[in-house]
């Protein structure tokens, strides 16, 4: 990794150096002799690369000198400069010189990158670390996400169904309503209407001795049971007795009572017979 960071900062060195060296020579040769041109030109490089050396040996013990930078950016200008120079008096291709007058000074810049990269540089085991506090962080938000969907959709779900159910339930109740108030109004009219009674007399007349019977329908609506103690604790009473009472309250009005009345009657007066005694009792006086 060290390598292949480094490889572009060392190729545009060497770019950059072999580049200013040749512009010397070109540029000096024909003014004076070639050997002072190439020392002139090995003496900007290798000024170059020894304040390069010195500044890389200082970043590498974590320490950094003012100076050395000033004098490595130095070289770097002066490098720069000769560059422009010669494109500058260059007879033929000044542009293709200019396009590459900025090369000592991008190899400089590519170092302080790499000097940058290097102070935060993470060893492979933190960088693995962290990858996978990344990646649990990731896995962790993927649940909570897919939790919180599951959540909405079965709340969305058991919503839609509680509301079908009270549908249902309100069109139930509203069709028995309708059906009871129905019932509630042909039973009121069959009590209340002026022939019912007439009717039933007619009909039941060939079966009941006393053609004065009185005959009521049932009454829909609450009813509440009567409290009597004398139910559950009165003696019971003889067939006798018990034919002598129903007599009695059945008579007690003209014209008789029917069976639901006097029913009423003798248990609200405190007797106590079962409903099966009671009907047969009825009968027997009736007949």
């Amino acid at each position: 990794m060290r390598a292949r960071t480094v490889l572009p900062a060392v190729a545009m060195t060497a770019v950059s150096m072999a580049l200013t060296l040749a512009v010397v020579m070109l540029w000096l040769g024909p003014v004076m002799p070639w050997p002072v041109a190439l020392v002139v030109g090995l003496g900007i490089d290798g000024g170059w690369l020894a304040t390069l050396a010195y500044d890389r040996r200082l970043a590498a013990q974590g320490d950094h000198n003012p100076a050395v930078t000033a004098i490595g950016w130095s070289f770097g200008l002066v490098a720069t400069g000769v560059l422009v120079a010669h494109a500058l008096t260059a007879e033929e291709s000044t542009g293709a010189w200019l396009a590459v007058a900025w090369l000592p000074l991008a190899a400089k810049a590519l170092w302080v990158v790499h000097s940058m990269w290097e102070r935060t540089a993470l060893t492979p085991t933190a960088l693995d670390t962290i990858q996978g506090i990344q990646q649990t962080a990731r896995d962790e938000a993927a649940v909570a996400r897919a939790r919180l969907r599951a959540q909405a959709a079965t709340e969305e779900t058991r919503l839609t169904a509680v509301t079908q159910a009270g549908a249902r339930v309100a069109h139930v109740q509203a069709e028995t309503a309708k059906a009871l108030s129905e019932a509630w109004s042909t039973l009121e009219e069959a009590r209340t209407g002026e022939g019912t009674g007439r009717a039933l007399t007619s009909v039941t007349t060939p079966v009941t001795p006393d053609g004065a019977t009185r005959w009521a329908l049932p009454v829909w609506g609450p009813s509440e049971a009567v409290p009597n103690p004398a139910l559950e604790s009165g003696p019971a009473l003889t067939d006798d007795a018990l034919d002598v009472l129903v007599d009695e309250i059945r008579h007690s009005e003209d014209p008789a009572l029917s069976y639901r009345d006097m029913s009423t009657r003798f248990r609200a007066a405190g007797h106590s017979a079962s409903e099966t005694r009671l009907r047969a009792a009825w009968k027997r006086v009736a007949a």
